[in-house]
């Protein structure tokens, strides 16, 4: 029981990271966010809450993993997805909340180099873990190239 608890507990995390952050972001997404000059590979509205639930799943699937494995640097990876996990949350509160994409900007080229030491950690140790966070890794370089552009043309 506590090997399911060690994987849905993280996952329901995520989902309330998310949640909360989609709380301080609807706003500006219905009000600021359709006013900017956006790059033309911007994705519909409707591709952001799929791809995220998707990416939360895994998340908490691979930090899951992690607390149920023999890994010696458990509390590292640990501090790791926690310390990205605030970066997840904080975008959203630079970038939407705040209206700032020179702080959004800011805040997802951390995130970016903190899901890639997550994925290169984790993929010493614990490879399964490492590929459930490559498609996050590529959602939020895509988010980073979608929050450079706006920042630049806004």
């Amino acid at each position: 029981m506590r090997k399911i608890l060690n994987i849905i507990i993280p996952v329901l995390i995520c989902f309330l990271i998310g949640m909360t952050a989609s709380y301080f972001q609807s706003d500006s997404i219905e009000t600021w966010y359709p006013t900017l000059n956006k790059p033309p590979l911007t994705p519909p509205n409707i591709a952001f809450p799929i791809a995220w639930s998707i990416i939360y799943l895994l998340m908490g699937i691979s930090i899951g993993l992690g607390l149920n494995s023999n890994i010696r640097d458990k509390r590292n990876i640990i501090l790791l997805f926690i310390i990205q996990l605030i970066f997840n949350f904080t975008w959203s509160i630079s970038f939407f909340y705040l209206q700032n994409p020179l702080l959004g900007l800011a805040n997802i080229l951390i995130l970016d180099i903190l899901v890639a030491v997550y994925i290169i950690t984790t993929f010493r140790i614990l490879k399964v873990s490492s590929y459930l966070f490559i498609p996050y890794m590529l959602w939020i370089v895509f988010a980073t190239y979608l929050n450079g552009y706006i920042f630049y043309y806004n």
